[in-house]
């Protein structure tokens, strides 16, 4: 098992921590004025996870599209609520520059890893655990419960994404979008 401190190797979500074993070393009202690196932004989401106050009031769900609530957003990182039935997915993505870090507050999520000749890898990510991932990192997210709810950390602050289609030839495309657009997906892989 990983520590706190080590950034764990291949699929990051199949290296989720239990929210509860995190250190409350941050709090929105206690962030550093700087980015924060992996293991602060899981740390992060693990403290506002506890916060229930913080986020509860927020949540509300929707077959039609993710419901999205922005908690924080300054020069350095961005927070938000996401909440989720099945019929929602990302579609693939990236980050662009930033990291970011997931946790789960109720529910399940599926983050789906791209891969190359085989199918997608499908990861459980199960109610009080979380995990973070650089700005390297691919992925799709789809939730498996009705009424899940997650926590998402980003350092430095989103402001473009990336969303990827496969033509009809089989090339991937990637398409810059922005951080307050919905991601949704844009082809069937």
């Amino acid at each position: 098992m990983t520590t706190a401190l080590e950034r764990p190797p291949g699929v990051p979500a199949r290296h989720a921590r239990k929210l509860e074993s995190l250190p409350e070393r941050f709090r929105l009202d206690q962030l550093p004025g700087r980015d924060l690196d992996q293991v602060e932004l899981l740390e992060l989401t693990a403290a506002i996870s506890r916060d229930r106050d913080l986020w509860t009031t927020h949540v509300a769900f929707s077959d039609d599209q993710r419901h999205y609530v922005s908690l924080h957003r300054d020069a350095h990182v961005d927070v938000w609520l996401i909440c989720w039935t099945p019929q929602n997915d990302t579609g693939w993505h990236d980050h662009d520059i930033s990291s970011g870090a997931v946790a789960v507050v109720q529910g399940t999520l599926t983050e789906h890893n791209l891969a190359v000749g085989v199918p997608s890898v499908e990861t459980a990510v199960t109610i009080g655990t979380g995990y973070s991932f650089g700005p390297e990192h691919i992925h799709r997210l789809t939730g498996r419960d009705a009424g899940s709810v997650s926590i998402h950390a980003y350092s430095p602050p989103l402001w473009r994404m990336g969303q990827y289609a496969v033509t009809e030839d089989g090339v991937l495309k990637r398409k810059s979008v922005s951080y307050a657009d919905e991601l949704r997906p844009i082809d069937e892989i």
